[in-house]
């Protein structure tokens, strides 16, 4: 059985109406994104990517800055009927790649166990609790991190 290859391209600014409406239907409490941070993040030259349906929509989408010798993920997002079928892990190991042998950290909602169990699988460790880090709603957040060096 062959692995199926999830191809994703870099983000655009033709991209940005999209991601700001899969922000809205995947952080509706938590202060989606807007374009203007879209924006700002590509004009910083920031890693984007997207990946594309049959139907050349954007269902999945991911940042990363690198920051000297650490690496941030800024966003991961994947439409809830895309979610499943291995494209987070693809994004994911898209942005580990990019940042090579860089300390990668993101945080992570304490309750959003899916996402929490595909970082771990690739490596990340919990170091913290970041109390009501995520506005309006409240909720708690772990800082995560995959060691330098690490294989990507």
């Amino acid at each position: 059985m062959s692995a199926v290859t999830i191809a994703l391209e870099p983000a655009a600014g033709r991209d940005i109406a999209a991601l700001v409406e899969l922000e809205e239907i995947l952080f509706p409490g938590d202060s989606p994104w807007t374009a203007a941070m879209f924006a700002g993040e590509l004009a910083a030259g920031y890693h984007y990517v997207v990946h594309r349906d049959v139907d050349g929509v954007v269902d999945g989408y991911a940042g990363l800055a690198l920051l000297g010798d650490e690496a941030e993920v800024h966003t991961i997002g994947v439409r809830p009927s895309a979610q499943g079928a291995g494209l987070g892990r693809a994004l994911l190991r898209d942005l580990l790649a990019h940042a090579g042998p860089r300390r990668v950290l993101l945080e992570v909602r304490t309750d959003n166990a899916p996402a929490i169990a595909l970082y771990e699988s690739e490596g990340f460790v919990i170091l913290g609790v970041r109390r009501r880090y995520y506005q309006p709603s409240g909720a708690d957040a772990y800082t995560m991190a995959r060691p330098a060096g690490a294989a990507a």
